[in-house]
């Protein structure tokens, strides 16, 4: 089934929320649970170093370094268990990813602040495929001018949200935190590295 194209002014958005089968979802969850090597990743806010809120693992090819927050992150070696998905997301989407961004989510006091993936590495509309795994988390988009223009959408385990086009130029998004009581959510968003413009710039999120 296509993914379904989301209505925002500005933004190139398809969602599909059943994208991987229940079964192979929770395959998916419990083997990388247990097998990406994560770590804290530290930001810079404001001048200051912090801990990142959340479990992360920069994956994929040799070339794709990326340098976000004041840090430069080098990848770990693709697991087996991603080599399909990748497959399948780069002959389904017809784009090339060389890297992927792993983030665990351990409740809902782990979150993701307001940013948009737009550093020079990913080029001027780059292509992010998010897949989501276990639980449902709330995900917003704002428009970096214009505060009418939002949209909070629901990711459910397996489900595939894609951002393209104008997405990062026009729109921030973020992964809030709640008070309700939730369980894991082990975040993967597949995206491509230009190595030309990384070894030009030697500078991503």
């Amino acid at each position: 089934m296509p993914l379904t194209p989301l209505p925002l002014p500005g933004a190139d958005l398809a969602f599909d929320a059943r994208w991987l089968p229940a079964d192979e979802a929770d395959a998916l969850l419990a083997l990388l649970r247990g097998t990406i090597p994560w770590e804290v990743h530290r930001i810079r806010l404001f001048g200051r170093e912090h801990p990142a809120p959340r479990l992360s693992c920069w994956i994929g090819d040799p070339q794709a370094s990326y340098r976000y927050s004041g840090t430069r992150f080098e990848p770990r070696p693709w697991p087996d268990a991603l080599q399909p998905l990748r497959m399948r997301l780069e002959r389904e989407l017809g784009i090339g990813f060389n890297s992927v961004l792993a983030n665990l989510y351990r409740g809902g006091s782990d979150a993701m602040g307001w940013h948009s993936d737009d550093e020079r590495e990913l080029g001027e509309t780059p292509v992010i495929a998010s897949l989501s795994l276990g639980a449902t988390r709330r995900f917003v988009l704002k428009h970096r001018t214009d505060a009418d223009r939002r949209l909070a959408l629901e990711l459910p385990h397996g489900s595939l949200l894609v951002m393209a086009g104008q997405t990062q130029r026009h729109y921030r998004h973020a992964l809030p935190r709640t008070a309700r009581t939730v369980g894991e959510r082990l975040n993967l968003t597949f995206r491509h590295v230009e190595a030309v413009r990384l070894r030009a710039a030697r500078r991503t999120g």
